[in-house]
């Protein structure tokens, strides 16, 4: 897809919105003068005409007619004119004058129309005026109606509205390109922040995740969230990448020690003849070696699926922790008696938590191994299970060897193992208490461990409670 300037096509929308207001001024500013021009020519040609029947007299004939008296007749030599009395008959006329059309005579009195006249446009207007013949006679005069049509040039006008919408057009363009460049400027200035913001995510690589963004960007308001999640994104990548990068470290550091393992035992077995037994011997030594890879590739491959499963963000479980706990400690009741070892559950009935069945059946499962697994015989091993209504805790707590103060802070870590002749001994590949750590971040809980040498250790996991009101919940019985 192409790529295209925020900055050019918000300056050009702008741009076009002014120049669609600048024409819609230019044609308000046309209408305007058109009417204020037209209206002042028609108060012109009204005293023009209001003139010139001043000047219609008495004939002083013996019909006592009207006439137009000329020399009280001073008008532009470029105007036209005609009076005629009631009866029709022309009572004068200006020299450009060529008789009226039906236009003329079908025009309402005090009315203008216009009158094209040897290629020059004119407006005319007529009206109806009064004369009163021998006003000092008895009964007050002979009134004489006359009809003047008096009409000028609008040629001029038009050339001064076309004029005065130059000068706004002319005016608004000017403005239109002053604001355009100032714009550019603004916007420039103001989108200067996106643009470093958008220089330093580019510069992040698999190589460089080095992000610093601009301080302004996190001070703007429509920055400030796009700045945070950029934030957040990248650490969780850079996280992912180096959880990665060491969980492959790591893997292939414990399969190449399995693997040496193994082929020393067996380069053991071909350096000189020995008897079935020892063949016997050597090869049983082999099995638990390939069993205990074949163990740690199974963890390796559980931790992956758990960190990476995915489900909608509707799915929803209700498991009872409580069943699954019960569940898990009857299947270890037989390693249990061999080890002459007790497990003691406690737990009050439900204890609803929204996590995988199956991954809390693994999370039981490793802890309670792991306190068989380091607990002397004739020890007891404690579960409990509160629920407070926010939250549901579970303590499992042994009397075992307990854990080394130094050794604390990297239980949870990949491959971490803090005897390493006692993990050979157990069969422990480091991985079952990360195994849980994921198990438990995946259900937004928390996980913790405390532990004394020689008195015991204790491991504590809270998960918030589920909303079992919740439409979308997967209710999961195991059986």
């Amino acid at each position: 897809m192409k790529s295209y300037s925020i900055t050019r096509r918000l300056i050009i929308s702008v741009l076009l919105v002014e120049l669609l207001s600048a024409l819609s001024l230019s044609a308000a500013a046309m209408f305007y003068e058109r009417h204020v021009r037209f209206h002042s020519f028609d108060i012109m040609l009204r005293g023009r005409a209001d003139s010139l029947l001043g000047a219609v007299q008495d004939a002083e004939d013996t019909q006592d007619n009207v006439m137009l008296d000329g020399t009280e007749v001073n008008f532009p030599r470029e105007d036209i004119y005609e009076v005629q009395d009631a009866g029709g008959r022309v009572l004068g006329h200006s020299p450009n004058w060529s008789g009226p059309d039906a236009a003329m005579l079908a025009a309402r009195p005090g009315r203008s129309f216009r009158l094209s006249l040897r290629g020059t446009h004119y407006r005319v207007l007529r009206i109806e005026g009064l004369r009163i013949v021998d006003p000092g006679d008895k009964g007050g005069g002979i009134p004489r109606r006359v009809s003047i049509f008096y009409g000028a040039p609008i040629d001029r006008v038009w050339r001064d509205i076309w004029r005065a919408v130059g000068f706004y057009a002319l005016v608004s363009l000017t403005l239109l390109a002053v604001s355009g460049i100032v714009l550019w400027w603004f916007l420039n200035r103001g989108l200067a922040p996106l643009r470093e913001l958008a220089a330093q995510a580019s510069g992040v690589s698999m190589d460089s995740w080095n992000f610093n963004p601009p301080h302004r960007a996190r001070t703007i308001a429509e920055l400030a969230p796009l700045t945070a999640a950029l934030e957040t994104l990248l650490a969780g990548l850079e996280h992912a990448f180096l959880q990665q990068r060491q969980f492959v470290g790591d893997a292939a550091h414990e399969l190449k020690t399995a693997v040496a393992v193994l082929k020393s035992s067996l380069q053991l077995l071909t350096l000189k003849p020995r008897t079935a037994l020892e063949y016997e011997r050597g090869i049983e030594r082999c099995q638990l070696d390939c069993d205990r890879m074949e163990d740690a590739v199974a963890k390796m491959l559980t931790l992956a699926r758990v960190e990476t499963k995915t489900e909608s963000p509707q799915a929803h479980y209700a498991t009872d922790l409580v069943d699954t706990l019960q569940q898990v400690s009857q299947q270890f009741e037989s390693m249990a008696e061999l080890k002459r070892i007790r497990i003691l559950v406690s737990a009050t009935s439900p204890a609803i938590v929204d996590a995988d069945p199956e991954q809390l059946h693994l999370l039981c499962g490793n802890l309670l191994l792991n306190a068989l697994q380091h607990s002397a015989a004739g020890s007891a091993i404690r579960a409990v299970l509160r629920h407070d209504g926010i939250g549901i805790e579970l303590d499992i707590e042994d009397d075992g060897d307990g854990i080394a103060p130094r050794d604390l802070p990297h239980v949870f870590d990949r491959f971490y193992r803090g005897d390493p002749s006692r993990s050979r001994n157990t069969g422990g590949t480091g991985l079952g208490l990360a195994i849980c750590k994921a198990i438990v971040s995946r259900g937004q809980g928390t996980i913790e461990i405390a532990s004394e040498l020689g008195i015991g250790t204790r491991v504590m996991v809270r998960f918030p409670a589920a909303m079992e009101s919740s439409a979308s919940v997967k209710v999961v019985v195991r059986d």
